[in-house]
Formats: C-alpha cells, structure tokens, sequence
C-alpha cells in the first residue's frame, strides 16, 4: 500500500474500542464495539497516517485475545482504501508465556503470518513472550527469525519491544545486555536484508537507537517506537532518520499528521514547533508503569469524541488513577488537543463526579 508523505513514513498504533454493553472485566474474552474501531482507523487514514494494527496499543497480550484479533486484522484490511497503508502484528497469543517448543513457537508466528498476509495488510514480527521463556541463546532468535523472514511474501517490520512495555520480554534476543542484543538484532537484519522493511524500536533510549540505526543496511528504515524522544529522532541528524511507529500518535495523530507536513515542506524547525510541546504529555501517558499507557490512550479518545464511553477491554480503563488522568486531561488542554474543549470537559467532569470530586472548570 502507498504512502501519503514525502518525507518520512508514519504509523499510528492504533487503539481498540470496547463495546460498552458487554463483559469486558478482567480475564474475559475481548468484546469489541467493530464499528467505532474500524471509525477510528479511517480517521487516522484521513490524516495520512499509515495503520499499525493489532499491536500492544491494541492490547494484544493485555485484554485482546486471539480471537478478537482474528477479526481486527479482518475488519482493517477490508477498510483500508488502496492508498491507506495499513500493517498488522504476528506474535503467538495462542501460547502462555511459559516454556514451550521452538517448533511450537514457529508454527504459532506462521498461523498468525498467514491470517495477516490473506487479509492482504504489511507484517509486523513481534516479540513472542514464548520465545522469551523457552529460547536457549541467541542462535535459536537467529534461526527462527531467519526461517520466518523466508515465510514472508513481501517485506517485514521487525518489532524490538523492551521489558518496560511488556515485563516477560526480559532478555530477548538471548541476552538482558542491551549491546550484546543489539549485536543479535542486526545480525539477523544484516543475514535477511531483502526480507526486512524495517524495524521498530521500542525502548524509550533514544542513543541505543540512534546507535543501532546507524548499523543498518541501506534499504532498512528504522521506525521509532520512542514515545519518549520522538521528535528528535524523526527529525534526524547529519547521519539519517527515523520513521515512526508509535501509540503516541494515536492521541496525537492531528498534530503529527500536522509536524511530518511541514517536513514536507522542509521545514524542520516548524517540525520540532508542532511536536516539541507533546512530549511532556507523551511522557506522563507512558510513565511508570509503562505498560498501562493505554488507559490514557483510550481516555484522550473518549475526551475527543471518537468514542462515546471511557470502558477498555480487560477493564483497563482502571488500571490509571483519576489523579493521573487528570494531569493527561491538564496537559492535552493546554495543547490544544481536543477537537470541542466544551465536550472534553463534560466529560471530564462525569469522570470526576462518579470519583467523588469536585467538577473543574476551564479559566
């Protein structure tokens, strides 16, 4: 699928949206309201964002189960226009997080490879919270990327997500030395090049990035996952840049679509203008724990108007504080970033009151 900027490729990890009628606590198979999701995705498409699917922003591993996935990757590349670039994850949900057999794990990552490439959506690799448990040392991280590499049809994003994101990633690649684990990542690159579209890295260290990008074969983009340091690592320096792939632009979505135009114009200080000031929300949506970053991903949506209600699969919509929600909702204010500011603050206010709090009104 094509491109809709010049300058650089950007995709938004998208959100699921719940269905608000159904059961969707704690342990419970993913309900998902279709018609406000696949709403969202094309709202993202009409900006210009590209779609990155059935990712952790979506909460695989988190509240999204296979199933449900299933049918998201369906349901998006169905939506998805000739020009909309769209690319979907391919992890192994069906497998518990436990040891198992590389041979399993294998068979697992194609079963998924093979819902995503006949719905006809680009591949991400992701991080298999199996191969964490079971591989015994770099070489099987080698062996079994290289065998699913040749598996691909096309070209593959090749998805590095840290611990931070996801706790039972710890060691991948064989090893929790992040210069030994660099050096396994790009020997696999390096021994599968014409296989790999790009990478995306997820560990909010914007020198380990910047490092690693500049060990990359021509050809090989690297897509930030730095939701920490984004701006400056798509704006670049003398020795290249980077893309992105982020679940903060899911949130943010007008505002990149708005900062990656103005690279278009070439125009890199209005660049760093629009998207400098989102950083510090940015950083309180993914702080500690990083992985529960979601809630606030959801909740902007919900402040926005792209979804009527505040409820997440796995009733995640708790897993933030209202004191935390609060300083979100503060600083997208400031921002600017809610379409009607007035229905932002009802519904902020409805938030508050089923809290026991006081409403707030804007100055």
């Amino acid at each position: 699928m094509s491109r809709k900027f010049d300058s650089r490729v950007i995709y938004s990890a998208a959100h699921v949206v719940a269905d608000p009628l159904a059961d969707n606590g704690p342990g419970r198979p993913a309900a998902v309201d279709w018609d406000a999701t696949i709403r969202y995705r094309r709202h993202l498409w009409d900006l210009g964002l590209g779609v990155a699917d059935a990712m952790d922003t979506a909460q695989r591993g988190m509240g999204l189960d296979w199933e449900a996935t299933k049918e998201l990757i369906r349901r998006s590349a169905e939506a998805a226009g000739p020009d909309d670039l769209l690319a979907c994850g391919v992890g192994t949900d069906q497998l518990p997080a436990a040891p198992t057999t590389i041979e399993e794990i294998r068979a697992t990552y194609l079963d998924q490879l093979a819902v995503v490439e006949d719905a006809g959506a680009g591949t991400i690799l992701m991080c298999s919270r199996a191969m964490a448990a079971t591989a015994k040392g770099p070489e099987e991280y080698k062996s079994l990327y290289s065998e699913l590499l040749g598996e691909v049809s096309g070209k593959a994003i090749l998805h590095w997500l840290g611990p931070m994101f996801d706790p039972a990633l710890e060691g991948y690649w064989g090893t929790s030395d992040l210069g030994e684990a660099a050096d396994v990542f790009v020997d696999i690159i390096g021994e599968n090049a014409d296989k790999v579209d790009g990478i995306k890295m997820s560990l909010l260290d914007a020198e380990a990035e910047i490092a690693l990008r500049r060990r990359l074969p021509d050809g090989v983009r690297c897509y930030t996952g730095d939701d920490f340091n984004y701006p400056r690592l798509i704006a670049g320096d003398e020795r290249g840049h980077s893309d992105a792939l982020l679940g903060i632009f899911d949130p943010l979505a007008p505002l990149a679509a708005k900062a990656v135009q103005r690279l278009d114009e070439h125009d890199p200080a209005g660049f760093r203008e629009v998207l400098d000031p989102t950083v510090p929300l940015a950083r309180k949506v993914f702080e500690t724990p990083t992985f529960n970053y979601k809630t606030g991903v959801v909740f902007l949506a919900w402040l926005s108007g792209h979804q009527d209600h505040f409820r997440m699969v796995g009733g995640l919509e708790a897993a933030r504080s209202v004191v935390h929600l609060t300083e979100v909702y503060d600083m997208a204010l400031e921002l600017g970033l809610f379409p009607d500011a007035n229905l932002a603050e009802s519904r902020f206010n409805a938030l508050l009151k089923v809290a026991g709090q006081p409403e707030r009104r804007r100055r």
